[in-house]
């Protein structure tokens, strides 16, 4: 698909001018896109203005190894698009390995803050798009990819935290940094679809040859913590069900 098509679709689904847009794409589900990932970016970009800002994730998923923001390669999981997207002219990236990347005029305050431990407290990219009112695009994949109810299990107190760690770099010295992370299998995320459904706070339809998703952050957010507050352990699969979400339950003694 051309651009031009590709940005109808975007503003039909409810894109719009100046809008703060955290997106998780599949790019497989999108193509054929002409121009590639490039291509399908700046449909993106052309369909936010001059005055919106783009944001993806630009995470490394490599705990051994100092993250370098010109250098380190995002994760795999995140895709082709957003690896490519951290790459492009007048693109910023975090500092630090939980990144984000973002262009437009809100990109220097999301991505400023160091690095967050666990990574999504509102002091992180992902609660910065949610400060600001931002809006989560879900191309050809589902909430499973939402980071941002990671968040909501930060603001909800959730009582689980698994063992993990972080590599840096700090006065030329290499680091290892312990910490506690609100971390499971992220299956029963996509819960949240047919919530959102239910109260009319999500926007579904084409954009290239993908099924898309849009919701407001703070929608989001706010729909989980009422969830989670009548059941902190809703994301978790049962005991015994999934090995990700074991170990959760182990973090509760």
């Amino acid at each position: 698909m051309r651009r031009p098509g590709l940005v109808r679709q975007l503003r039909s689904l409810g894109v719009a001018a100046g809008d703060v847009l955290l997106v998780h794409t599949s790019f497989r589900a999108v193509r054929p896109v002409e121009g590639g990932p490039e291509g399908l970016i700046g449909a993106l970009r052309e369909a936010l203005g001059p005055e919106g800002t783009l944001v993806m994730p630009s995470w490394t998923g490599d705990d051994d190894t100092p993250f370098d923001p010109a250098a380190t390669p995002a994760s795999p999981d995140l895709g082709v698009v957003a690896d490519t997207f951290w790459r492009l002219p007048g693109v910023q990236r975090s500092s630090h390995a939980f990144a984000c990347a973002a262009a437009g005029p809100h990109a220097g305050f999301i991505l400023s803050d160091p690095l967050p431990l666990p990574p999504h407290i509102p002091e992180s990219p992902v609660g910065r798009v949610h400060e600001l009112d931002g809006r989560i695009l879900l191309l050809g994949v589902d909430h499973e990819v939402n980071t941002t109810i990671h968040l909501a299990e930060v603001l909800a107190g959730v009582p689980y935290r698994v063992p993990n760690h972080i590599t840096v770099r700090e006065d030329g010295c290499v680091k290892r940094i312990a910490y506690g992370e609100n971390d499971h299998c992220t299956r029963r995320f996509a819960l949240m679809e047919a919530w959102l459904e239910e109260r009319a706070l999500q926007a579904s339809g084409p954009v290239g040859s993908a099924r898309a998703l849009l919701a407001r952050s703070r929608d989001v957010v706010n729909v989980a913590l009422e969830r989670l507050e009548r059941d902190p352990l809703l994301f978790l699969h049962p005991r015994g069900a999934c090995s990700e979400c074991d170990e959760a339950h182990l973090s509760l003694g």
